[in-house]
């Protein structure tokens, strides 16, 4: 243990802010040596997390103005809020959607670079009244999925899979436009409310409602059917994670599963790969699932169950192809 003491005073300070300066100066460089192909660039700025919450908070405002914008809006003056709150968010976004293309981007010209932003921008707000009619039909599912619900308004304003679910529809529009950036940042604000992980990169059909939702993990490539419910802690994730020669991983293969219509999976389960869930399956809690599974399936925890006319029971994660389903 040391004592108050054996510290050095550096002109009446415990910490001599030079010396630490230089050493933090020493780690920097050591590491932008090793990262090079980003770190050559690292005056163009990088765009700001804080910056982005502000601005999906507008976006979020802008898109359900009398439930999520600030209190003085009413239907009088809801369409000039939203005119409003469109154009200074939508100038900030492209700001930031312009910092990471500078930094992903350094070797084209500045002009490349703002039509590149504006195309993306572009995009973004004619995407957006198809967004929020997307929108609808999530809170619509989860007022029906959910028998505590009293409202529609009750569902919008404090249900955390509703709130995920806004957030993801903006990221994923942005990430498969060009700005990944930007998005995962937006994915990353949501999960830190939530305790929703959404990567942008995810396809998620209509009506998709997550109830409770803490611990809810959706991987990059899964894509997910329409009416789909899935419950609290579950995971959509990779199996495996194949490498190159060198041992980098592999990046962009489809390796999360896909999720067909009418789907649901309790709490707990975890199905792991590029595997199927086919229409309409049920997929019970705590289970641990690495195959895919027909249309109509019911899987239990300790058991993989289908309907048929007797009942075959086989070890969790299998299914018998040979059963017929009904």
């Amino acid at each position: 243990m040391i004592e108050d003491d054996d510290i050095p005073l550096v002109d009446g300070q415990y910490w001599d802010i030079d010396q630490l300066a230089q050493e933090l100066r020493y780690a920097r460089d050591d590491w932008r040596a090793a990262h090079r192909s980003h770190s050559e660039h690292g005056d163009v700025g990088f765009p700001s997390r804080l910056r982005l919450e502000k601005i999906i908070a507008a976006l979020c405002g802008a898109l359900f103005p009398l439930r999520l914008g600030p209190s003085f809006v009413r239907a009088h003056n809801e369409e000039a809020f939203v005119a409003e709150a469109l154009q200074t968010a939508l100038s900030r976004l492209y700001g930031q959607i312009r910092l990471e293309l500078g930094y992903s981007r350094p070797d084209e010209g500045s002009d490349a670079l703002e039509r590149h932003a504006a195309r993306i921008i572009g995009g973004f707000a004619r995407a957006l009244p198809g967004l929020r009619r997307l929108l609808d039909r999530d809170v619509e599912a989860a007022y029906a999925g959910d028998p505590a619900a009293r409202s529609v308004d009750e569902v919008l304003l404090c249900y955390p899979g509703v709130l995920a679910i806004i957030h993801h529809r903006l990221a994923h529009q942005l990430y498969a436009l060009g700005a990944p950036l930007v998005a995962r940042i937006i994915a990353e604000i949501a999960h830190g409310e939530t305790g929703i992980d959404i990567h942008p990169g995810a396809t998620i059909g209509g009506s998709f409602f997550i109830d409770h939702g803490s611990g809810v993990v959706i991987g990059e490539t899964a894509i997910i059917g329409d009416r789909v419910r899935l419950y609290q802690a579950v995971t959509l994730g990779a199996r495996s994670f194949p490498s190159d020669d060198s041992g980098a991983l592999t990046k962009g293969l489809a390796r999360h599963p896909i999720i067909e219509d009418d789907v649901v999976i309790y709490s707990g389960a975890t199905v792991l790969g590029r595997v199927t869930i086919g229409q309409g399956a049920i997929i019970g809690g705590n289970v641990w699932l690495t195959e895919s599974v027909p249309a109509g399936s019911v899987i239990h925890q300790a058991y993989a169950e289908r309907e048929v006319a007797g009942t075959a029971r086989l070890p969790s994660g299998h299914v018998n192809p040979e059963a017929a389903v009904i």
